[in-house]
């Protein structure tokens, strides 16, 4: 298992079950409060190293591609621990016009995203503006295999 020290690092993911071993070595390292952005193509490995994170949070519920929801709520199992919001931000934030919390409002999540860790879908570019700091991990497939690779880097902006 990859296990996630420092600011940032990189590793090589062979299978999807290690994809979901490094969600949640990473999940180790998060907090309520903090803002998790994967960035990669499609099949990437996005919504596999969202279930880890979860697995690591021991949140509530499946982890699944919130796509035609754009959002879900998983609220943490034990007490004092973070829920997560897992948003697809693929469909927000495109048209210029309506920042990404305005839409992330409008949804009516139960939780105050203080109290969560943010895990956003194709978040680059969008998502960012959600807090000074970030995490942003980045994702690619080698096209014949299932070779992932993964680098991730926390962004501090305040």
């Amino acid at each position: 298992m990859t296990v996630v020290r420092g600011e940032s690092g990189a590793a090589e993911l062979p299978e999807v079950a290690d994809t979901e071993d490094f969600g949640r070595s990473l999940a180790a390292t998060l907090q309520a409060g903090d803002l998790v952005i994967l960035d990669g193509p499609l099949g990437a490995g996005k919504t596999a190293l969202s279930r880890g994170i979860g697995a690591g949070l021991g949140v509530s519920g499946r982890v699944t591609s919130p796509t035609f929801v754009i959002a879900r709520e998983h609220r943490p199992v034990r007490a004092g621990g973070p829920g997560m919001v897992h948003v697809d931000a693929y469909r927000l934030g495109t048209d210029g016009r309506t920042a990404l919390l305005d839409e992330l409002d409008a949804l009516d999540l139960d939780t105050d995203l203080t109290d969560s860790v943010v895990v956003v879908e194709w978040g680059a570019g969008v998502a960012e503006r959600l807090s000074d700091d970030h995490l942003l991990v980045q994702l690619s497939r080698d096209a014949d295999s299932d070779l992932r690779r993964v680098c991730w880097r926390w962004v501090r902006e305040g």
